[in-house]
Parts: C-alpha cells; structure tokens; sequence
C-alpha cells in the first residue's frame, strides 16, 4: 500500500503500456536536466535516469539517454544528494 503523491509520473514504455514511476529528483548536469525515477511496480529495483526536454511552457519530454559516462555522473550526483534517504548497494 504505497501514500499516493503527487510525485508520480505516468510514462509509456515501448509497448504502449503506461508504467508509473515515482519522481524522486531533479538534476541539472551540464546545462540539461535529468529526472531521476523509480518504477513503482513492487520489483523494481533500479533507477530510470531520463532527460528532460521542454518542447514548450505546458509540455514536457523525456529522452532516454545514450551516454553512459553522462548516466553514471548523474546517478554519482542524485547518490550524493539523496544519500541520507536511500540505502545504496553497490
């Protein structure tokens, strides 16, 4: 029984299922925005690290994002920021 939020985001995955994600941080690398997500499906276990693209005022997207030296810098950021929230297993 999850608290609902409103730190819920609703994503459609490549088979045109919506999957929800909690939206656990914003962060801002080399002058782009990632969004740092947790699936809420109970086996989820890792991090959805996407970028945030404004196409305008009211729209949003999110990019998957190729680079991995990019993801691990991100993810070094958010384990950083959140590390008095989250239990890290490396």
């Amino acid at each position: 029984d999850k608290m609902a939020n409103d730190n819920i985001i609703i994503l459609n995955d490549d088979e045109g299922r919506e999957v929800e994600f909690e939206f656990l941080d914003l962060i801002p690398y080399r002058s782009k925005e990632y969004v740092v997500l947790l699936p809420t499906s109970e086996d989820a276990d890792e991090v959805v690290i996407l970028q945030l693209e404004e196409a305008d005022d009211e729209t949003e997207s999110y990019i998957n994002v190729d680079n991995e030296l990019t993801l691990q810098a991100v993810f070094e950021i958010f384990k950083e920021r959140a590390k008095d929230t989250f239990n890290f297993i490396d």
